[in-house]
């Protein structure tokens, strides 16, 4: 069964953490997840931050929490989402 966790920047409290583990039912290192950044495109410096938060570079923890396997899952083609937002990045 897959059960998701929707947070707004990560793994940043106890409470938090101790959501996760339940939802688990197993240890993290015996768990996989999938990181989907997008939310954060549309905000100033956003693909900064989400690149940050992919590779484990933030002060709240997600993508370096010792996961049995991590998937990404960007998703910064979406139409929604404005061309001036991200193409400077890639660029």
């Amino acid at each position: 069964m897959m059960q998701y966790l929707l947070t707004s920047a990560g793994i940043n409290n106890t409470s938090i953490h101790n959501a996760l583990v339940d939802l688990l039912d197993k240890p993290i290192a015996e768990a996989s997840a999938l990181c989907i950044p997008t939310a954060i495109y549309p905000f100033p410096g956003g693909p900064t931050m989400a690149d940050r938060f992919s590779n484990g570079s933030t002060a709240s923890p997600m993508c370096e929490l010792g996961w049995k396997s991590l998937g990404v899952l960007e998703l910064t083609a979406l139409p929604s989402i404005k061309a001036e937002v991200w193409i400077a990045a890639v660029q």
